[in-house]
């Protein structure tokens, strides 16, 4: 049974062996970091705006990343509130750049939305949206 992806490609990247720890593994942080940059990108594209990570809920590691795999961030915006989002976020990989992929961790990044001020701010309604941004997200 082959699991299917929740969301769009947002990032991709290849684990390197400056991002091992001694065991050989990819450091959980940095896959941490490649989730918050795309779930970035796409809370930023929804809002039109700048943003910033609030929290970051309940992620668990299914899998290790392993040098060598290439690491594709999925990312679909979960619900938006008045000045936040809960961007859903699923790494998976691509074991020896070509072989089967895996999920490797999920979670809800929550991010808000900021004026130039750093002061939090609406995010748009839907309707709101240029055209061009409304048909990247469900929400």
């Amino acid at each position: 049974m082959t699991q299917e992806t929740k969301g769009r490609l947002t990032t991709r990247t290849m684990a390197m062996p400056a991002d091992t720890n001694p065991s050989g593994d990819i450091f959980g942080g940095w896959v941490l970091a490649q989730m918050d940059i795309a779930a970035g990108i796409c809370a930023s594209q929804r809002a039109q705006q700048r943003v910033v990570t609030v929290a970051v809920e309940g992620m668990s590691f299914i899998r290790p990343v392993k040098v060598g795999d290439i690491l594709g961030v999925y990312t679909d915006v979960a619900e938006v509130g008045k000045t936040s989002m809960k961007i859903h976020v699923e790494a998976w990989v691509r074991r020896g750049q070509i072989g089967l992929r895996e999920k490797v961790t999920e979670a809800i990044f929550k991010f808000v939305a900021l004026d130039d001020d750093g002061n939090s701010t609406p995010v748009p309604e839907k309707n709101q949206l240029p055209d061009y941004a409304v048909e990247e997200f469900t929400l």
